[in-house]
């Protein structure tokens, strides 16, 4: 993100233009600090949005979350249950069939981790003390 980027170079310019060892560190808390509100605004602005399409009926709308964690949901089950039960019974089997679909699993994951909201966020949160 643009402010985390500039956390850093702020930072130190507080060292050649201010004095004060406790205004200085009460400005470089507020600065460390901003990020993390910003994320959490973000974060209050998008359920807040997830509130409202979950309300509406069009399924265009208020359908494309489950779609998209069905869709997930059905791509993790044939990865780690079927694909390996099937692949064990054609090779037992014996039976020369051409190559199983495989997924791009990081994409995948990628998708339903966002959906889950277990980007790395709720993580930051716990270890910082933020939620409990």
């Amino acid at each position: 993100m643009i402010i985390e980027s500039l956390i850093g170079p702020i930072s130190s310019l507080l060292d050649k233009f201010i004095e004060d060892k406790d205004q200085k560190a009460k400005l470089a808390h507020e600065l460390a600090t901003m990020s993390e509100r910003h994320a959490q605004e973000l974060a209050k602005a998008q359920i807040e949005v997830n509130k409202q399409e979950a309300k509406n009926r069009n399924p265009f709308v208020a359908g494309w979350r489950p779609f998209i964690g069905w869709t997930c949901g059905v791509a993790l089950a044939w990865h780690f249950v079927a694909l390996p039960v099937v692949s064990f019974l054609i090779l037992v089997s014996g039976a020369d069939i051409p190559p199983l679909p495989v997924f791009d699993m990081d994409s995948l994951m990628t998708i339903l981790l966002g959906m889950l909201g277990l980007g790395g966020l709720r993580t930051f949160e716990k270890f910082k003390g933020v939620s409990q």
